[in-house]
């Protein structure tokens, strides 16, 4: 097998120039994304019976939290192109879903806890669904919307640091706010770019939709838990 093929296995898929390549990238970012949410909610399951998260203070969860994921980035990137890829992808999104814990914990602390957490995925769920079909649909290049979007995401990052030793809980949910309109942008973005052979790997387009999912999916969650919580 030459070295061609053999990037092509595991992950790889070189310059994507016709439709029949450019719709297996999308194939295998969309398994590859569900197969993702399996190890997230192992993550988060051991996160919440064990209280790993929760015996850390908001600053060394904070972190533990940056570090872990911008290390697993790093090493996603280098391992993108070699068996070891995905291995590291799911190993990260088992971190992310040990890193969720901690909010999903704070949900279930209401009555209605569980109810909130669903209509959280669902709410992800119709998102993902919706910018997916717009990314099939907007003809136009969104190449030149990324810079913008970085840019917003870093400043929601910053903001996001300084409002948890805030603790304004209006101001995270107007930051929520912000998360979801910027990261939906996100999941158009990498999507047509894997539609149009601008991303020719599956590993980095699935890491992309995924963070900005997970992050949907939190500031939803932090939405309904800050104002429909119930803790009667």
């Amino acid at each position: 097998m030459d070295q061609t093929v053999q990037t092509v296995d595991v992950g790889y898929a070189g310059a994507v120039g016709s439709v029949e390549q450019r719709n297996r990238v999308l194939r295998n970012t969309y398994w590859l994304l569900a197969l993702s949410m399996v190890p997230t909610v192992l993550g988060a399951w051991v996160g919440i019976t064990t209280g790993a998260m929760a015996t850390l203070g908001v600053g060394i969860s904070t972190i533990v939290f940056l570090g872990g994921a911008f290390a697993f980035i790093f090493a996603i990137e280098k391992t993108k192109n070699s068996a070891a890829g995905v291995p590291v992808l799911l190993a990260f999104t088992f971190f992310m879903g040990l890193m969720l814990s901690r909010l999903l914990s704070f949900v279930l602390g209401f009555s209605n806890g569980a109810g909130l957490i669903m209509t959280a995925f669902a709410g992800t769920g119709l998102v993902f669904l919706g910018m997916a079909f717009l990314s099939t649909v907007i003809k136009r290049d969104l190449s030149a919307m990324g810079k913008f979007l970085f840019i917003g995401a870093v400043m929601v990052l910053v903001a996001m640091i300084a409002i948890i030793f805030l603790q304004s809980s209006a101001l995270m949910i107007t930051l929520s706010v912000l998360v979801i309109g910027i990261f939906s942008a996100f999941i158009v973005y990498d999507l047509q770019r894997v539609k149009n052979g601008m991303e020719t790997n599956y590993i980095t387009a699935t890491l992309g939709v995924y963070i900005s999912l997970y992050n949907v999916f939190s500031a939803l969650l932090s939405i309904l838990g800050f104002a429909g919580g119930n803790r009667n």
